[in-house]
């Protein structure tokens, strides 16, 4: 008997789309992937958007029932709220309850930009948006056709990056195809994301206002641009507390708070195959014994010239990729790499941990959460 056909609602088309800044009208076939990402917005489906720092999957952010769907694509935990991205300031200050000085200066000095800024809400935000928390995170990005789509489309996006839950955010349109298949609409295909890391995020409700997750934007730039003091969350180590109540107590936000921010998980950003993310020297001792373990070893290290590694790296069950020794190009590169990794059934992936210097915070945050607690 010839197997029953299972009816799959075909992948979503991959629309390639470019309207640099400065043009009022882009070319015809974007103008038109445009137009039918807001149409299908509008009608509550879900559209997977290009940004600066990762694709983003994106729903009416005013909507309950699309938002519910991101939830759903992503098997996304509910206790985790969502990013808001608006056209420009003016649709953020609507979204909010109170904008306080902090984020007028950093908004004024960074957006558009990969610069979030959480702030109380306005009643017309959603409470699945903010997990049911009195805050809402606000961001605008310096695409300039995703801002044109928030313009067309008249209404805010929610939108998470476009990948399965605790998994790699997509900086390419393949990226997002391969992670979420027809769980999405649209794709529009802007090309690889210019930072590769997502948006720094900055809690505009406290005084001195905290970074809740580092981004591409530091610690000192902020301050620079608020005139005063910005605090740095914690980034946890393998082993502590993933819940998103415990890292809200570790803020001061109180026993029952929710998170304000996303990304605060203590696993997230994680590539399927196992991560351990070492010094140097350890990792090289780790990678030995685990190819004498007779195990497939990914490494990614910013040392491959060293004379051990250079050695280890004539054995076939070993990928070794050098990093960059500047943060930003780290940051670009590192969740394309982690992508390919896992195409490659390896065993483990190594990493060498990076320098403990406030430049390199969101690096140490995303290698930190996306390592394996366990170690296997």
């Amino acid at each position: 008997m010839p197997p029953v056909p299972v009816n799959r609602p075909p992948l979503p088309a991959l629309a390639r789309v470019a309207w640099p800044e400065g043009e009022a009208v882009p070319a015809l076939a974007t103008a038109a992937a445009v137009a039918r990402a807001a149409e299908l917005l509008a009608t509550g489906r879900l559209v997977a958007i290009p940004t600066e720092t990762v694709y983003g999957l994106a729903a009416n952010a005013l909507d309950p029932d699309a938002v519910a769907l991101i939830f759903r694509a992503k098997g996304r935990p509910a206790n985790n709220p969502l990013i808001v991205h608006v056209a420009d300031t003016a649709m953020a200050r609507r979204l909010a309850a109170d904008w306080p000085e902090a984020a007028e200066r950093a908004t004024a000095a960074f957006w558009p930009g990969p610069l979030t800024v959480v702030v109380k809400k306005a009643a017309d935000i959603p409470d699945i948006v903010t997990a049911g928390g009195p805050t809402v995170a606000l961001r605008c990005p310096a695409l300039h056709l995703t801002r044109r789509l928030i313009e067309q489309a008249g209404f805010p996006l929610a939108a998470p990056s476009a990948n399965r839950s605790e998994a790699v955010s997509p900086t390419t349109a393949q990226h997002v195809l391969e992670g979420l298949g027809n769980r999405v609409g649209l794709i529009l295909d802007a090309g690889p994301c210019e930072h590769g890391l997502e948006s720094t995020v900055l809690d505009c409700t406290v005084d001195p206002p905290r970074i809740l997750r580092p981004g591409p934007l530091s610690a000192e730039q902020l301050a620079a641009a608020i005139g005063g003091e910005v605090a740095l969350a914690a980034v946890p180590a393998a082993g502590e507390p993933s819940e998103p109540a415990a890292e809200a107590r570790s803020t001061g936000q109180g026993a029952d708070a929710v998170a304000r921010s996303p990304g605060q998980l203590r696993r997230h950003y994680a590539p399927r195959t196992p991560l351990e993310v070492l010094p140097t020297a350890t990792a090289a001792e780790r990678v030995a014994d685990r190819l004498a373990a007779g195990e497939r070893i990914g490494w990614l290290t910013r040392s491959p010239e060293d004379a051990t590694i250079r050695r280890l790296a004539a054995s076939p069950a070993l990928v070794v990729v050098p990093m960059p020794n500047e943060p930003a190009s780290y940051g670009r590169m590192l969740y394309a790499t982690l992508h390919a990794l896992d195409q490659r059934e390896l065993g483990r992936l190594v990493a060498d941990a990076v320098p403990a210097e406030p430049a390199w915070a969101a690096i140490t945050d995303r290698l930190s959460r996306a390592q394996s607690v366990d170690g296997r």
